[in-house]
């Protein structure tokens, strides 16, 4: 009986394999991209898409025959989001942090690799709609991504590099490994992680991480805005708010006293961007 629970089902294997494929593309994928790219016959990577949409989890575009996640898929995927305890626990410390800062404030949790949006709180007239809830990041050029990954060991950042890589987004992304153990060591320091236009030409995101009871990291959350919103001279004190906020919800969720006791120096914060981008 146990090794019959313990057996795959390749039929069902080979759908989520689908689905995760077609999750790396913006504008989809056709059949028999489907099929080259994941070693499928493309009788069955047809028989697959083809359920896949007529249940609403696959659209396909009449134009161009390819297919992109359907609205029950995303649906499905919400649902999951909106039953994490983590984010109903955090909320009202994100909407008091959006109204002390006047900037969106996210919640994202560490997935296959990569940042994951749990909670978003918009501030009024913030004017960024780029960023959603279920939205997916890389880690080593976003607030959040930072926060996470600096609290991971050298053989687990290895592992990511070796998985996702370091996706360069323009000339400020830290692409290299030894320049973002780097950057990840100053982030320890002083508790907390700055994205300087290194995801977003224009701007900036602060982020910190969240301690669950038993004192490991299961999220980070941050404020993100416009060079205008998020100028030099601000930086420090919207440090500080994020890495209260961020113990805040560590302490709630359990966890006493894990807030950096390490202030950053002016000169510290102002020279974090620049210095760790030698590469």
């Amino acid at each position: 009986m146990s090794d019959a629970k313990s057996c795959p089902v390749p039929a069902i294997e080979r759908a989520l394999s689908v689905l995760e494929f077609l999750a790396k593309s913006k504008s989809g994928f056709s059949t028999s991209e489907i099929s080259r790219k994941l070693g499928l016959p493309k009788s069955s990577t047809y028989l697959i898409v083809e359920t896949l949409e007529r249940r609403g989890f696959l659209q396909k575009n009449r134009q161009t025959g390819r297919y992109y996640f359907g609205l029950k898929l995303i649906s499905l995927s919400r649902c999951a989001i909106e039953n994490l305890d983590l984010r109903e626990e955090a909320k009202p410390f994100l909407i008091s942090l959006m109204h002390e800062t006047q900037l969106i404030v996210h919640l994202a949790v560490l997935d296959g690799g990569e940042a994951m949006i749990i909670e978003k709180v918009e501030a009024p007239g913030t004017g960024r709609q780029t960023s959603f809830v279920g939205r997916r990041l890389v880690l080593n050029c976003t607030g959040v991504g930072k926060a996470l990954l600096a609290s991971m060991s050298e053989q687990e950042i290895e592992g990511i590099a070796r998985l996702k890589g370091f996706p360069k987004h323009n000339e400020n992304s830290i692409t290299s490994l030894p320049a973002l153990k780097r950057e990840l060591a100053r982030v320890r320091a002083i508790g907390f992680s700055l994205d300087d236009e290194e995801d977003e030409i224009g701007e900036r995101c602060i982020g910190a991480p969240i301690f669950d009871a038993h004192s490991a990291v299961v999220a980070a959350i941050s404020v993100a805005g416009s060079l205008a919103q998020i100028p030099d001279g601000r930086i420090q004190d919207l440090a500080a708010l994020v890495k209260r906020t961020a113990a805040q919800i560590s302490s709630h969720l359990g966890t006493m006293g894990r807030e950096s006791s390490v202030q950053p120096a002016a000169h510290e914060v102002a020279e974090l961007p620049r210095d760790s981008l030698s590469q």
